[in-house]
């Protein structure tokens, strides 16, 4: 069958194997089919991991408790340190019972450890985890600023760091929030987000904090993923395909796409350069792969 511009030789020219497989794509694909049992125990997936959560004075604090229960599902440790201004939208007591855990918010606290709390938080972390993020927060981070329990904790910490902003947008459009962003990610700062949409003062656009779901994922990216494809270049080929016989006939196949789709964000996630070779599918394609859209 032909196939619409760039041809299949060119695009096998970028691929260093046609064939290469991505054996973490199997599970994934699994789980995008409905009633599928997970091929591994998610309670093994964050075993042994401790996460370290910070929450800000942002309207999104509410999203942070599914995102301690859906860490603890997985198995990991969770300590919640929370700003005074978080304090006022959601109780300690919500996360001390998500994460049975203390909740941290006063650095001068007395516990009965003897230990300098932000310290032992800071170096027993496998990664930082800011949700919601606020502009206060990326700023205060930007210019190492440590004024609080978290600021100070993300300052000793030699852990990933991950925020997940959360803001009104022009609060996250402005220069000084961008100028904050770009300082942070030069310095290895990883984030999820902002996402688009409705907001809470009434207005639409970017700065809703993303998704309880997405924001674990990235967790488990940044604990999880190898790292074994980096410099391979990889072809995925997903979804049906169109043949024309006339202008009323075709020939297709029943395709979902699901698997390629799969594929294709186990490899990007890998390290390797992904190009995504897709008919026309209902599915979103994964962000950071090349996606070339064909029908016959």
């Amino acid at each position: 069958m032909a196939i619409v511009e760039p041809t299949i030789v060119e695009l096998c020219e970028k691929v260093d194997c046609r064939y290469t497989l991505v054996v973490e794509a199997s599970k994934r694909a699994r789980q995008l089919v409905d009633g599928a049992q997970p091929l591994i125990d998610p309670k093994d997936m964050l075993g042994g991991r401790h996460v370290v959560m910070g929450v800000t004075g942002g309207i999104a604090a509410y999203k942070a408790c599914e995102v301690v229960s859906r860490l603890k599902k997985l198995g990991a440790e969770v300590d919640v340190i929370m700003t005074q201004n978080a304090t006022k939208l959601v109780a300690p007591l919500t996360f001390e019972t998500l994460s049975a855990r203390p909740v941290c918010v006063d650095t001068f606290a007395r516990t009965e450890s003897w230990d300098v709390r932000h310290i032992s938080l800071a170096q027993k972390a496998d990664v930082m985890l800011v949700a919601p993020a606020t502009a206060n927060l990326m700023a205060k981070l930007a210019c190492g600023i440590a004024d609080d329990m978290l600021t100070t904790t993300l300052l000793a910490t030699k852990a990933p760091i991950l925020l997940a902003p959360a803001m009104n947008t022009g609060m996250w459009t402005a220069e000084a929030t961008q100028q904050n962003l770009r300082t942070l990610l030069a310095r290895g700062v990883s984030t999820v987000g902002p996402d688009s949409g409705h907001l809470a003062c009434g207005d639409s656009g970017a700065g809703r904090m993303s998704e309880p779901e997405a924001i674990v994922q990235a967790v488990c990216d940044l604990l999880c993923r190898a790292r074994d494809m980096e410099g391979l270049r990889v072809l995925v080929t997903a979804g049906p395909t169109v043949e024309r016989i006339d202008p009323v006939r075709y020939l297709t196949n029943d395709s979902s796409g699901k698997m390629g789709y799969a594929l294709a964000q186990a490899a990007r996630d890998r390290g390797a350069r992904v190009t995504l070779l897709t008919g026309p599918v209902h599915i979103a394609p994964p962000q950071g792969v090349e996606l070339v859209p064909v029908t016959s």
